[in-house]
């Protein structure tokens, strides 16, 4: 009898412990999912653009993308986007096939998307590079640093 209780017990709770651990996380879109959600729902968009090798890419992945007021504001308010920097398969947005070019001659070749959207002028390409797109899809602010949830918080207003 003891048995069973436990085990109606875990399964009473467990699908609700798996819908609290979706909710605790950042709710990533594909490119394909954003163009179809924007056409969808207009918001703005949230871009986060990292690299295996970035350690400062992965502590703001561990210290500030899981903090859950980032992690509700977000999902909340913005469509959010992460992209490794040197993948290399081709993505379609908005019509336009965009590739990772320099894969063919270099070693940490960077994909057309983050060369697009985080290149500077009179600066080389950095990490980490976050992109805050209005509704409209135009370019609202750029980021090239680590950053606080507080200071992300901010920019998010």
């Amino acid at each position: 009898m003891k048995n069973l209780s436990c085990f109606i017990f875990i399964c009473l709770v467990a699908p609700l412990l798996g819908r609290a651990q979706s909710i605790s996380e950042i709710e990533w879109k594909s490119w394909s999912e954003l163009e179809q959600s924007i056409k969808e729902e207009p918001k703005p968009v949230f871009i986060f653009f990292h690299a295996k090798w970035c350690s400062y890419c992965k502590k703001i992945e561990r210290e500030i993308f899981t903090k859950p007021e980032v992690i509700a504001k977000l999902n909340s308010k913005y469509y959010a986007v992460e992209m490794d920097v040197e993948e290399s398969d081709t993505i379609t947005f908005e019509g336009r096939k965009l590739t990772n070019k320099q894969a063919l001659t270099r070693r940490n070749g960077v994909h057309e998307i983050p060369l697009l959207l985080a290149t500077r002028e009179r600066f080389p390409f950095s990490l980490p590079a976050t992109i805050i797109l209005t509704k409209d899809f135009t370019l609202k602010k750029r980021y090239f640093e680590y950053y606080t949830s507080k200071q992300l918080l901010d920019f998010l207003k």
